[in-house]
């Protein structure tokens, strides 16, 4: 330990393809790949669109969707998220149609159920350069986001 402090995140590695999305993400927006031809939303950020090569842009979404699925996390991969053991990942299918994974704040795992409606928030985690897109069930208030228990 150099006593110097703390040591700052590092920055994250952003291609080309998901700039958009990050830059959307640092506006307070959420905006996913689409098609500028056909209008395709795609799982994931690409220059052309795979069904008819036609270029691609980021639309903003209106954050509200449903869940498709989800898992329970009992031991946490991102050191980040050890605070929230255990936690809901959940596959929300937007009401646009494209799908996304994120942490689904306020829960353990009992009580959600596959259809719940659910709102995507912009929430910052400790160590994290960016803020990640997470969830939340519509009838959940907003006060035990990770932010608020600081």
């Amino acid at each position: 330990m150099s006593g110097h402090g703390p040591v700052p995140p590092p920055e994250p590695l952003i291609d080309a393809d998901s700039a958009g999305f990050w830059q959307a993400t640092r506006e307070g927006r959420i905006a996913l790949c689409r098609c500028t031809g056909c209008g395709t939303w795609l799982a994931r950020p690409l220059e052309r669109c795979h069904r008819c090569a036609a270029p691609t842009s980021f639309e903003a979404v209106a954050g509200t969707g449903s869940i498709y699925s989800y898992i329970v996390v009992h031991h946490p991969g991102v050191p980040a998220f050890a605070h929230l053991v255990p936690y809901v990942i959940a596959l929300v299918e937007f009401d646009e149609g494209p799908r996304l994974p994120g942490i689904l704040l306020g829960e353990r795992g009992p009580g959600v159920a596959i259809g719940q409606r659910v709102r995507a928030e912009l929430t910052a985690f400790p160590g994290a350069a960016e803020h990640a897109i997470t969830f939340r069930r519509v009838d959940l208030p907003a006060a035990d986001s990770p932010a608020a228990r600081r």
